[in-house]
């Protein structure tokens, strides 16, 4: 890997990659991401990690993506190329995602960030779409889920403008979990992430599929295919340890099985 670091056992059960183009502000090229890509499949293959932190520097957790290897491209170029194939297949990792974000997450970073399932900022992260001043527009779901996590209208300013939003103002409108000091941001996720590797990795899973399976149906499907996630809870062991835990007042022991 040269574009970024990982670390499969940064804490207990808890993953870290950290996006390692200091010198260009973590800006996302296709090799970067094939790496991101290859790193988040071979977590969600190994059964001792149970939540992965996405990082980037204090300065910068992506200040968006790599405009030279883009600039002169023609649209067939882009569409042979098909760098959004590999954001698809970080999309579809089982494991919860948390972003560690702080300084920039701007155009692809901030998509990035997004793509994530959840996201512990420091008081100077920004956030924003700014790729209407460069005469294009978000391509990686900047479009879909910044409107879906802060509603139409303020989505539409940002997009449109290329504006950026403080940490604070991204809590506001539901766009980050919480707001900590710059020097505490990556313990904030690694709390966050501990918080979740304590539970069952199984029902993690589901839990997570469920809840992104909300924004992409109606909620008679989505109610559908929630119940269906949570009897299969009860096809694992955790659900057998984790009820007869509470049951006899102790803390459940969890195996992922």
């Amino acid at each position: 890997m040269e574009f970024i670091l990982v670390t499969p056992q940064a804490q207990p059960h808890v993953a870290l990659i950290q996006l390692n183009r200091p010198k260009e502000l973590n800006a996302l090229n296709l090799q970067l991401m094939a790496e991101l890509r290859d790193a988040l499949k071979e977590l969600d293959e190994n059964d001792e990690v149970r939540a992965i932190i996405i990082t980037g520097n204090e300065r910068a957790f992506a200040a968006g993506a790599d405009i030279k290897q883009m600039a002169g491209k023609t649209a067939i170029d882009m569409l042979n190329v098909d760098q959004f194939s590999t954001w698809d297949q970080i999309r579809k990792t089982k494991k919860p995602i948390i972003a560690a974000v702080s300084g920039f997450a701007l155009g692809g970073g901030c998509e990035l960030a997004m793509t994530c399932d959840m996201i512990v900022a420091s008081e100077t992260a920004q956030f924003g779409q700014p790729e209407i001043k460069i005469g294009v527009m978000p391509g990686a779901g900047g479009t879909q889920r910044l409107t879906k996590a802060i509603g139409k209208a303020k989505a539409m300013e940002m997009v449109l403008t290329g504006k950026f939003i403080s940490a604070d103002e991204a809590e506001k409108h539901g766009l980050i979990n919480r707001v900590v000091p710059v020097e505490l941001y990556l313990d904030g996720a690694f709390k966050l992430a501990a918080d979740v590797a304590q539970m069952s990795p199984v029902a993690a899973k589901l839990a997570k599929e469920s809840v992104n399976r909300s924004f992409e149906t109606h909620l008679d499907e989505g109610l559908h295919f929630e119940r269906k996630n949570f009897y299969l809870c009860f096809a694992s062991e955790d659900q057998t340890e984790g009820m007869n835990a509470f049951v006899e007042k102790r803390k459940p022991e969890f195996k992922g099985r």
